[in-house]
C-alpha cells in the first residue's frame, strides 16, 4: 500500500485513466469495465480495476489541481508500476471554434502553476504529451471518425479568476482550452520516463459563456472515454 492508495501490489493495471472526479471514476468503471473491482477508497478518491475488450485497465480519481493529482500520479508510477497515464477530464474553451462537447487532445500544457519553478530556476520547462499515446489517439480518432482538436492548453491554478477576460491573452497565442492538472501530469511522466496523455471534453466556453449542465456531463463524456480506452 502507498500513503494515499490502499491497493495491494498487482491490483492496479499498468494503464490507468485519471479523471479528477472520483465519482466519474466510479461511472467509468461501472459503464465501461467488465467485472470492475474497487481497490481504493482512501479519502473517497475511488479507484477501480477491470477489463475492457479483454485488456486489463484501471481508473483512479485524482482530485482537482496539480498538487492533488501529482500525489496520485507519483504513487501510481512509483508504488504500483503504472506506465500509461491518461487524464480524461473537462475543460473550458478559449477559442470560438472549440465548441461544447468537442474533444481536445493536449499536445502541450502551458501553466500558471508554480510546480516547475523550483526545478528549473530562471528557465521555462515545456510539459508535453507522450508522442506514442498522442499518435495512437489521432490514429484511433481518424479510424473511428471521431472529430478531435489538438494543441496547446492551459493548466491553471485558479478556477475563479479575478479578471475574467485574462483568458484572451492565452487565446491570442493559440491556447485552445483551460483545465487544472495536465502540466503536472506531463512533467511527472517525463521525470519517471512513462507515457502520459490528456484527453478533454469541452464542458463550457469562456468565449460564448455556454456550459453543459452537471446532469448532462456524463453522457457527453462517453466518446472521450471510448477514445482513451481505445488507445490502451
Amino acid at each position: 500500500m502507498s500513503v494515499h492508495i490502499n491497493a495491494k501490489p498487482g491490483e492496479i493495471a499498468e494503464s490507468v485513466l485519471l479523471p479528477g472526479d472520483p465519482m466519474r471514476a466510479k461511472w467509468i468503471a461501472e459503464t465501461f469495465f467488465e467485472e470492475p473491482v474497487l481497490y481504493n477508497d482512501v479519502r473517497g478518491m475511488l479507484g477501480y480495476t477491470g477489463t475492457y475488450k479483454g485488456k486489463r485497465v484501471s481508473v483512479q480519481g485524482t482530485g482537482m489541481g496539480v498538487p492533488s493529482s501529482l500525489i496520485y500520479c507519483h504513487e501510481l508510477i512509483n508504488d504500483y508500476g503504472c506506465t500509461k497515464l491518461i487524464r480524461v477530464g473537462s475543460a473550458g474553451s478559449y477559442q470560438k471554434e472549440v465548441k461544447l462537447r468537442d474533444i481536445v487532445i493536449a499536445m502541450a500544457a502551458s501553466s500558471t502553476n508554480g510546480i516547475n519553478n523550483s526545478r528549473f530556476l530562471n528557465a521555462d520547462y515545456s510539459p508535453t504529451a507522450s508522442f506514442e499515446l498522442f499518435r495512437k489517439a489521432v490514429l484511433y480518432a481518424t479510424q473511428h471518425q471521431i472529430p478531435i482538436k489538438a494543441g496547446n492548453i492551459l493548466t491553471s491554478d485558479e478556477f475563479y479568476e479575478d479578471e475574467f477576460d485574462s483568458y484572451k491573452h492565452w487565446a491570442a497565442y493559440g491556447v485552445l482550452a483551460v483545465e487544472m492538472e495536465t502540466s503536472g501530469l506531463y512533467t511527472i511522466a517525463a521525470k519517471y520516463n512513462v507515457d502520459a496523455l490528456t484527453i478533454l471534453t469541452i464542458s463550457d466556453s469562456l468565449v460564448t459563456k455556454e456550459r453543459i449542465n452537471s446532469s448532462d456531463r456524463e453522457s457527453s463524456f462517453e466518446t472521450m472515454i471510448e477514445l482513451a480506452l481505445g488507445i490502451i
